[in-house]
């Protein structure tokens, strides 16, 4: 990362002869992004954007913050779990090398045992503050994610990305069965929402950092198919993800604002697939499709809680 604002470097002292706030507030920063607080904003989002549907848009707010410290503990652990089981992936790669485990900041034991117990506090918070179904997804959803995704597909298949998605796709259901409900054909429209998003947006990073997984020995599309059968796969994916985006608009849960605004994002995510730059070639065009799915999952969840229409009577 560039610093525009550098001085001359001075030596850095050892850590044990940091000051002892230095060394608390360093450990803190390492043991939060263990739990890539990047990834659980988002999923908290969608959860709220699922429970906020679910209630009309008149939440209770006691269960909807259960519901949502609940997710954030249950996804906080299950990343730090994905990084204690990742070490040796991960220090092969320049984007992941610098992370607290793979460094020798963490203990490998002591991220896997912070995320135990992390999953297993947000599961229990959420069967005891919540109900039982909110609960059952939540553990569903970690489980997809550490051990089918994580100590599993990730290692053997270029299917890791589709049917690892699964789980990023449960907080919205978690949102909407923490509001009381059951799980209608409303509730799966926002499952298959976030799941169609998930592919064109790993395949766009995968494309961006192919060497990096290659080194690593991580099985990505582009590795393995390579950019053009990639491309095509990101192009399928958002074609799908248009229509299915539009049908949230025929349940009768949003106003006519959703539906003018999932068409808009959803055409220019399309278009933007169908483009080739010149010059720039496949890593410009993947890092455009790679700032516009950010782009596009934040406005389009925004969107589904702006334009929620309140439950008649």
């Amino acid at each position: 990362m560039d610093q525009p604002f550098a001085t001359t470097p001075r030596k850095s002292r050892p850590a044990n002869r940091l000051p002892f706030s230095e060394r608390v507030l360093s450990s803190g920063r390492d043991v939060l992004s263990l739990t890539k607080p990047g990834i659980n904003l988002s999923n908290l989002f969608a959860c709220l954007a699922g429970y906020w549907l679910a209630s009309g848009g008149i939440p209770e707010w006691m269960s909807l913050s259960w519901a949502l410290l609940g997710t954030a503990l249950v996804v906080g652990g299950s990343c730090a779990l994905n990084n204690g089981i990742d070490r040796d992936f991960d220090r092969k790669m320049e984007r992941t090398k610098h992370r607290p485990v793979p460094s020798g900041r963490v203990d490998r034991r002591a991220a896997v045992l912070l995320g135990l117990i992390l999953v297993g506090a947000g599961v229990w918070l959420l069967a005891v503050g919540v109900n039982p179904l909110a609960a059952w997804l939540a553990a569903a959803g970690s489980f997809l994610y550490v051990v089918v995704y994580t100590l599993w597909l990730k290692r053997i298949s270029t299917s890791n990305t589709v049917i690892g998605s699964l789980s990023g796709a449960i907080p919205p259901l978690i949102g909407w069965a923490a509001a009381g409900q059951g799980l209608t054909w409303t509730a799966w429209i926002l499952f298959f929402i976030l799941f169609l998003w998930q592919p064109p947006h790993f395949f766009a990073l995968a494309l961006l950092k192919t060497e990096d997984y290659r080194r690593a020995g991580i099985p990505m599309l582009p590795v393995v198919k390579g950019e053009r059968n990639t491309r095509r796969q990101m192009l399928l994916f958002v074609w799908i993800l248009l229509p299915v985006s539009l049908l949230l608009g025929g349940t009768g849960t949003v106003s006519r604002g959703y539906s003018v605004t999932a068409l808009v994002l959803g055409v220019s995510y399309l278009m933007l697939a169908l483009l080739r730059f010149k010059g720039g070639g496949e890593k410009r065009w993947a890092r455009w499709m790679f700032r516009y799915s950010l782009i596009y999952l934040t406005l389009i969840l925004t969107a589904v809680a702006v334009f929620t229409a309140p439950f008649p009577g």
